[in-house]
């Protein structure tokens, strides 16, 4: 297999090979959901600014702890298997450019700031003028219309507004931030969802769907506790809160410490029998004492005298496999070198290698879906502006003119 950042793959047998994308978002919204179809085989021409690129460049980690906007950590996960072209959009000639290449492709995706594209003559209307089978997917904070259009948000306050922070609380405290942009990988993938679905109705129709993706929508509808907790308030008008650690019951359920971390467990009613076969207390499992109050909050200490001192002598990993050869669901709570080490996540091959010429050999995450037959490849990240030369080329253009390109700043 060729390394090469943006390399065709070498299989054959891609399932989106043929199918061209134009990647104008940057972040990681958009950048996630065309690297889902990068990795598959789809040709995706990313496009950046001259001499700054992605915003993502500049996010971390490095390599070193030193930042450099061919290495950020964030850019080449992101962005695997695309093709780099600079192109400055507030030129007449960049714009042109951007024109022509839509006229090629099947599919594009943009997260500027609705109205941008307008302003600068390549939205939508001239888009569809370029080439009418072309699906667009607009990926913005609220959408393309609205009272709230032009608000500016971040990834938390697009959680925050969606209204999926406001039961990641205990009672009587504020609520807990999430992961930082886990809330734009989770709309990466529903856009990508979305973009191929406006890519099958374009191709049936003719005509390229338009997909207006708002970031607080998908939040608030998603299946991250949003959804339920909407249908919730609507049938009981108001809003579950307070997720606590442990539930109300007596039996284990939650997150409990042990000896490197901590373990979450599930030990329902009607798995008393296993939780206590668990502990080495199979004495237990028809005491009136305790199988007459399971479902009585005031039982939960005894339980507890008898659960705690078991986990608390247990790794999180030894907890987890111990209570899954019981039947109990429980999980280690993983640090990422926890996963990263972890032997079934090896064993299905779900982290790659490869070797960036800037970044040097790395270890990337793979797509969260396997295709029995099609086993992915994954491709270097691009350098900035890498395939500049190679895509103006193919437009006709010589080595020359690319040259006065760049000398006015075009490219």
């Amino acid at each position: 297999m060729s390394t090469e950042p943006g390399a065709a793959p070498s299989t054959d047998t891609a399932p989106l090979e043929g199918l061209r994308i134009l990647d104008l978002s940057q972040g990681v919204t958009g950048p996630y959901a065309t690297k889902l179809f990068a990795d598959y085989g789809a040709e995706v021409t990313k496009i950046e600014h001259p001499g700054r690129g992605d915003v993502s460049r500049r996010f971390g980690p490095f390599p070193g702890d030193e930042p450099h906007r061919e290495r950020s950590g964030m850019f080449l996960a992101l962005n695997t298997g695309k093709r780099s072209v600079t192109l400055n959009l507030k030129t007449a000639t960049g714009r042109a450019i951007l024109l022509r290449l839509a006229e090629q492709a099947d599919l594009a995706v943009e997260s500027f700031r609705p109205g941008t594209l307008e302003r600068l003559g390549i939205g939508d209307p001239a888009l569809r003028e370029a080439n009418p089978a072309l699906s667009l997917v607009r990926i913005s904070n609220f959408g393309q219309d609205g009272p709230y259009r032009d608000f500016r948000a971040d990834d938390m306050l697009a959680y925050a507004m969606g209204g999926v922070l406001s039961i990641t609380l205990m009672e009587g405290r504020e609520p807990v931030k999430l992961g930082i942009y886990a809330p734009l990988f989770l709309a990466g993938g529903v856009v990508a969802a979305y973009a191929f679905g406006a890519l099958t109705g374009g191709r049936r129709s003719g005509h390229g769907e338009r997909a207006d993706v708002s970031l607080m929508e998908v939040l608030a509808g998603s299946m991250d506790r949003g959804g339920t907790n909407l249908l919730s308030a609507q049938y009981t008008g108001a809003l579950g809160h307070g997720i606590a650690s442990t539930s109300s019951v007596s039996l284990p359920s939650g997150a409990y410490p042990c000896k490197d971390g901590y373990v979450h467990i599930n030990a329902s009613i009607r798995w008393w029998d296993r939780l206590c076969r668990l502990l080495g207390r199979p004495d237990l499992i028809d005491d009136p004492e305790y199988v007459d109050h399971l479902d009585d909050p005031a039982l939960a200490p005894k339980v507890d005298a008898l659960f705690l001192p078991w986990v608390l002598s247990k790794t999180k990993r030894e907890a987890m496999m111990e209570a899954q050869a019981h039947g109990l669901g429980a999980t280690a709570i993983y640090t990422m070198e926890d996963l990263r080490s972890d032997p079934h996540v090896r064993g299905r091959g779900y982290f790659q290698r490869l070797d960036h010429p800037a970044a040097g050999p790395l270890e990337y995450f793979g797509p969260p879906f396997a295709l029995h037959g099609t086993p992915v490849q994954l491709r270097p990240a691009p350098l900035l502006g890498q395939h500049t030369v190679e895509v103006l080329g193919g437009l006709g253009y010589s080595r020359e003119q690319i040259v006065r390109l760049r000398q006015r700043n075009v490219v």
